[in-house]
């Protein structure tokens, strides 16, 4: 999922199901990136030991193993403000940058390994406003109609539900009118 949403959630426990399950998410592909930014360091070390990208790179991946909880540093590492040679591995397309070098692929890595950081953090946070309606005692007549961007809850609307009973909730009623020669064809 991707973009802006809204979802509905009929109880704290859903919704808590859904929080658990995005961080579950979140944390797996952190790992994925942070064991691929490991093997693309290793294979480039050969190549690129002494390169200070590759030194700030190799230092701040580092910092990341077990730190799914604690944001990378900023690394500085070419795109944002970076001189010279740091810098040289992008080139623009329109509005899209393009590398072809160890050192791009490295750098996007770290770019999106701090997203999805961040974006656990984010779940974390929620998780415990979660936690705080919980205590309040908001039960079961109560909704949450939750406005999620960029896979992150941002904001809950509380709705209370209506208080119809179940089996009038669900009735459905309709008639069934059909044309003369037809019916005489169903009569039949």
């Amino acid at each position: 999922m991707m973009g802006t949403e809204i979802r509905t959630f009929t109880t704290l426990k859903d919704l808590n199901e859904f929080l658990v399950d995005e961080t579950s998410q979140q944390k797996a592909l952190f790992e994925d990136y942070s064991q691929w930014l490991g093997s693309l360091l290793r294979t480039c070390e050969g190549e690129h030991k002494n390169d200070d990208w590759y030194q700030k790179s190799a230092a701040l991946q580092k910092n990341l193993k077990g730190s799914a909880k604690k944001a990378p540093e900023p690394k500085g590492n070419g795109k944002k403000g970076g001189k010279g040679a740091e810098s040289s591995c992008w080139i623009q397309s329109g509005s899209v940058m393009l590398s072809s070098t160890e050192q791009g692929q490295v750098e996007i890595l770290f770019e999106a390994i701090e997203k999805i950081n961040t974006k656990i953090q984010d779940l974390d946070k929620f998780k415990a406003a979660v936690q705080q309606l919980e205590r309040l005692g908001l039960g079961k007549s109560v909704s949450y109609v939750v406005y999620i961007e960029d896979e992150i809850p941002k904001k809950v609307v509380l709705r209370a539900k209506s208080s119809l009973p179940s089996e009038e909730s669900f009735k459905f009623s309709t008639e069934l009118s059909v044309p003369g020669v037809f019916a005489d064809f169903i009569a039949r």
